[in-house]
């Protein structure tokens, strides 16, 4: 087992990692090289192999032989990922209802409306503010097995995000006020229902996009 600063520059590693598989510096189907990429990280090999562990648990990277690619997402993956979340993402929103601090309530409704003034699809402000709400969210219904599982699963559909679809931002951030609205209600249906128009409107905004004629 990691000790802990072990853990902890694993843990560094990997976000560095994951952003550059974000931000499509690591492009999908990129072969990773352990020591190329301690290299860029001016990280030792151990943190970075750990990290790549982690992602490869993640789906994020596929294994070639003895050799790790990052992992071409297709719409079919996409989408079942989808519906997985579609099942326990409202569970856990109702379950969150009344249980997100108000100053964390008011911190992230404060990001949704700077990104809607701003009105620019800013893909790393609006990755950090999704990251944010769906993760208070999945604290407060207090279930770390399940945190961890949606936490997967929404890393694995964020090659669909709004990198993809920049028309999705103001329905993005509407529709994520309304969530902090029912769950800072205490409304747990009204929680669940607001998550479940959330992730069909993402849902919906891809297959309108891929079938434009």
């Amino acid at each position: 087992m990691l000790n802990s600063p072990e853990k902890r520059l694993a843990l560094q590693a990997y976000e560095r990692i994951l952003e550059l598989i974000q931000g499509a510096e690591l492009k999908p189907g990129e072969l990773i090289n352990e020591r190329r990429m301690a290299e860029t990280l001016s990280m030792s090999r151990t943190p970075v192999r750990d990290a790549l562990l982690i992602l490869e648990g993640e789906g994020l990277l596929i294994r070639q032989g003895r050799v790790l690619q990052v992992k071409q997402l297709r719409l079919e993956d996409f989408m079942d990922a989808l519906q997985v979340r579609l099942l326990l993402e409202p569970a856990v929103a109702r379950l969150a209802a009344g249980r997100v601090s108000q100053d964390d309530i008011a911190a992230i409704r404060a990001q949704l409306e700077d990104l809607l003034a701003s009105n620019a699809a800013d893909r790393a402000k609006v990755r950090d503010v999704d990251e944010l709400l769906h993760g208070k969210i999945s604290d407060a219904a207090d279930n770390p097995q399940l945190s961890q599982i949606i936490l997967t699963l929404r890393r694995q559909t964020q090659m669909f995000d709004l990198r993809s679809i920049p028309e999705r931002l103001e329905d993005t951030c509407n529709e994520h006020i309304a969530i902090l609205d029912a769950v800072a209600s205490g409304d747990g249906e009204a929680a669940a229902a607001a998550m479940t128009a959330h992730l069909d409107g993402v849902r919906d905004s891809i297959i309108k996009r891929l079938t434009r004629t």
